[in-house]
């Protein structure tokens, strides 16, 4: 018996599966919304708002975005899979920038307090120091999770809104920049909002653009003393440090893997938890527990910085890659001071 392969013109189902997804989302029932809060909480003229709608209507409905966001490897996968990304690479490149922008980093880490490895860990699980900043345009990916994410499209309306306002700002047309899934831009990865706000002009040519490295060091180093001030960076203060159980399991109720300090060292040996090295007892701290492919855990203890690194990404592994990596680059770079102490 033959059986009739599907073709697109097999019926209206069909041809919508086999045609590809444009959208004019300028028609959309939320874009009167959209418009009216650009004219009145931005000051959107007629003409800018004009230009607006000729972008959505532009926009492309790109369904797999939405779910590459759902399936974000942060929740999907166990630690020691996530963990490949802190790769000798990584490593070997981060210490090649540190030394190449050395004085970028140095000015970050006067203004701001945050050494230059932290913003190298950053930088190189962002975007590989710059190399990998995303290639979707932000309008499509805004539009698409803005109009379409099945629960987060609230967060990314917002962040259209502001995609708009930044393009307006900062001069640019907004079918032109291209970034992540997310509408994520640049070296930093900033989102919008982030970059309207947050974003510091470190190379001196007058412009914010975090597609230039000395400005995406800065920036970053900004956002993590000003994006919550109740998680800010605190200058001289380490990330994390590694942990061992000392019981069969923590007590029941005890928060693991949050996204502030929820205890003090000192009640961590009453949790049955001690550190690898002695903490005041007064520290805050949070527990982190990262699950492994075998079944097994393996436990950090977060400081206070942690969970500044997680305002940038509310994932506790990207929080612990970001402070692995930049663990690894501070060991590599002493090591070639001893071999070499002019470097």
């Amino acid at each position: 018996m033959r059986i009739a392969r599907p073709t697109c013109a097999m019926g209206l189902l069909t041809a919508a599966l086999c045609a590809p997804a444009f959208a004019d989302y300028s028609t959309a029932p939320e874009t009167p919304a959209l418009l009216k809060r650009l004219q009145h909480d931005y000051g959107f003229s007629k003409q800018d708002l004009n230009q607006v709608k000729v972008a959505l209507a532009d926009a492309k409905r790109l369904p797999q975005l939405v779910e590459r966001e759902q399936k974000a490897p942060e929740k999907t996968e166990t630690w020691d899979v996530y963990a490949r990304r802190i790769d000798d690479s990584r490593v070997q490149r981060g210490t090649e920038v540190l030394q190449e922008l050395q004085s970028a980093f140095a000015q970050a880490e006067t203004e701001y307090g945050v050494p230059p490895a932290v913003i190298a860990g950053i930088l190189g699980i962002e975007t590989r120091y710059g190399r990998i900043t995303g290639s979707v345009r932000v309008l499509d990916s805004l539009a698409t999770q803005g109009f379409d994410h099945p629960t987060r499209n609230r967060f990314f309306m917002s962040e259209l809104v502001e995609f708009f306002a930044f393009c307006r700002d900062f001069g640019y047309d907004p079918k032109s920049p291209l970034g992540s899934y997310a509408g994520a831009m640049g070296a930093a990865q900033f989102m919008p909002s982030n970059y309207r706000r947050l974003s510091v002009d470190f190379d001196g040519d007058g412009k914010r653009d975090l597609w230039s490295l000395p400005d995406a060091i800065g920036s970053i180093a900004l956002y993590l003393t000003q994006y919550d001030p109740a998680r800010a960076w605190r200058r001289g203060e380490p990330l994390a440090v590694p942990a061992t159980l000392t019981v069969a399991a923590l007590p029941a109720g005890t928060e693991i893997n949050g996204r502030q300090v929820r205890y003090t060292a000192g009640e961590l040996k009453q949790l049955g938890l001690t550190p690898s090295v002695e903490l005041p007892a007064e520290t805050p701290v949070g527990i982190v527990q990262l699950p492994l492919q075998d079944g097994s855990v393996e436990y950090w203890i977060g400081l206070a910085n942690f969970y500044s690194v997680m305002t940038y990404n509310p994932r506790v592994f990207y929080g612990m890659a970001v402070t692995q990596l930049a663990q690894r680059i501070e060991q590599r770079v002493a090591t070639l001071r001893t071999e070499d102490p002019n470097r």
